[in-house]
């Protein structure tokens, strides 16, 4: 009796194992289409003519170890007509200082200090409007404090916008790394990302998916003020990736590029900032639907971890049958593919030593344990963790990830 429960486990989860690897290479074949199919900011036929004038909204809220070299790199631009609204967002440090002190230096740069934050508001999309209000461009160029720039990024993007007549660009940036763990959990949670997020989906005019890094994404005034500005996703956690599926639905013409040689922001500062991000993709899919949040936590656990500890079992408690053998070369081929498409994204997409890679399985589980923690915290006062700001987001309404 225990033999064939033992044989009807091993083949469900055969079955089960058939599945993961078939998804496997569904989503290797997207990211590597998305790899070298995805257009790049600096290659394209310029038709530009003019030089619109540029609002850069640079929102910032305890930013004093990045925001000097984020001004820098922005302040010597050898695009000619921009400004630089820079929005200190109720800082504890020396950040309101920093900027202050750019200001005076650079006339482009203009210091705004951002007022109390209303009730139902997100932090950085309460800034993100306080800048806009000083904002006289024709386009504006929304980013974060922690990014650097080459010297061409906002003439490239300009011209880039003109001459294929887009209403808003972003670009892809290179992620930078500074601890082990994000170092290693970052590969397999792009890897998920890739099978809906990629420039692939956002630039094909028949998919209504659309989404703005926030790190870099420039909009017509037009279309910006059209769909709302940043009053319509006050709310939304994932505010950049609300506005830009906003614009797609729209009708606005948005488009993804590649810059990783032009762009580098920092996707966390700590393996701390870096799991209250993975709590914070959960928190808004969970309000929005129970549902959905558990399956997409179900799909994420079997997806990025479960041919590991498959693997496990079937060698540790192999038997020379049907039901063990299937399942063992089942669990292996899930688990090379696991790794194949780490080895895939942390050299094509991120650019990271090859060896974090190897540590695919602690990555994966730190996603599943990060969605999660996400969804068992939905219902707290402070589900939501951001920049010394702590939010409970039961009665916000979350858009982004509607399908």
């Amino acid at each position: 009796m225990v033999d064939i429960f033992i044989d009807v486990f091993n083949f469900i989860f055969t079955v089960i194992l058939v599945g993961v690897f078939l998804a496997w290479l569904s989503l290797l074949n997207s990211m590597y289409q998305s790899f070298t199919k995805t257009p790049f900011l600096d290659i394209f036929e310029n038709k530009s003519t003019t030089t619109p004038k540029v609002s850069v909204i640079l929102p910032a809220r305890n930013e004093e170890e990045f925001i000097s070299k984020c001004l820098e790199t922005l302040g010597s631009q050898d695009y000619e007509n921009f400004e630089i609204i820079a929005i200190d967002d109720s800082s504890e440090d020396k950040t309101g200082e920093i900027i202050e002190k750019f200001s005076k230096e650079n006339s482009k740069i203009i210091h705004v200090s951002a007022r109390e934050k209303p009730e139902k508001w997100m932090g950085k999309n309460w800034a993100c409007m306080e800048g806009f209000k000083k904002a006289t461009g024709e386009l504006l160029l929304f980013t974060d404090a922690d990014t650097k720039f080459e010297k061409n990024v906002i003439t490239l993007a300009v011209s880039h916008l003109q001459s294929e007549n887009l209403d808003a660009l972003t670009v892809i940036p290179r992620l930078r790394c500074i601890d082990r763990i994000t170092k290693i959990t970052l590969p397999m949670l792009s890897t998920f990302l890739h099978s809906r997020y990629s420039a692939l989906n956002v630039n094909n005019p028949k998919k209504k998916i659309g989404y703005f890094f926030g790190s870099f994404f420039i909009i017509t005034r037009e279309i910006y003020e059209g769909i709302g500005t940043h009053e319509i996703v006050k709310q939304e956690i994932i505010e950049d990736g609300a506005l830009g599926k906003i614009t797609k639905e729209s009708g606005g013409a948005l488009k993804m590029v590649r810059g990783e040689h032009l762009i580098e922001a920092l996707y966390s500062r700590s393996s701390k900032e870096m799991w209250n991000g993975l709590k914070r993709l959960m928190v808004p899919l969970y309000h929005q639907s129970s549902s959905s949040a558990i399956g997409v936590f179900f799909a994420v656990l079997f997806i990025l971890f479960m041919p590991i500890p498959l693997l496990g079992y079937s060698i540790i408690a192999f038997e020379s049958n049907l039901s063990f053998t299937t399942l063992l070369i089942s669990a292996i081929i899930s688990t090379i593919t696991i790794f194949s498409a780490s080895i895939m994204e942390t050299k094509m997409g991120l650019n990271l030593n090859i060896a974090n890679s190897l540590c695919a399985p602690i990555g994966g589980i730190i996603v599943v344990l990060g969605f999660l923690s996400g969804i068992l915290h939905a219902n707290k006062s402070s589900a939501v963790s951001w920049r010394g700001r702590k939010y409970s987001v039961k009665e916000f309404s979350q858009n982004f990830l509607k399908v």
